[in-house]
């Protein structure tokens, strides 16, 4: 049986949000922090940093509050390991006609789609967020 660890990390950010979490702590991977780099970019977290929790690697996330509201309306995973889900640079499209964003895992790494539209690349997936 395998463990879907983006999932979980999804599903932990996704669980703050919704009882209004100043942070939540998920645990460290290379995908994960990746993850929680473009979220930080994009503007949808405050920080993530890495910390050290029971001699195990974490991330400490600081989720995003506007007006009592939160900045991630929707963390949605499209791509699960039961059924992966691949885009051409020509197929991926917006996600709420652009207020959204697709994280993909392409040859260039983990980018959004505009990224991998500006590169010419597709890839795997990963999930939506707006």
């Amino acid at each position: 049986m395998s463990i879907d660890t983006v999932g979980n990390f999804l599903t932990i950010i996704r669980n703050g949000v919704q009882i209004s979490k100043p942070f939540v702590m998920v645990p460290q991977s290379k995908m994960n922090k990746a993850i929680a780099d473009i979220l930080l970019t994009e503007g949808f977290i405050r920080f993530a940093q890495e910390v050290e929790q029971d001699d195990k690697k974490a991330l400490k996330i600081g989720l995003k509050y506007v007006g009592g509201e939160s900045a991630i309306h929707e963390l949605k995973r499209v791509s699960k390991l039961s059924r992966r889900s691949y885009s051409g640079v020509s197929e991926i499209k917006p996600v709420i006609g652009g207020l959204g964003i697709s994280i993909l895992t392409t040859n260039r790494g983990v980018i959004t789609q505009k990224n991998a539209k500006k590169l010419g690349v597709g890839g795997e997936v990963i999930c939506t967020v707006w």
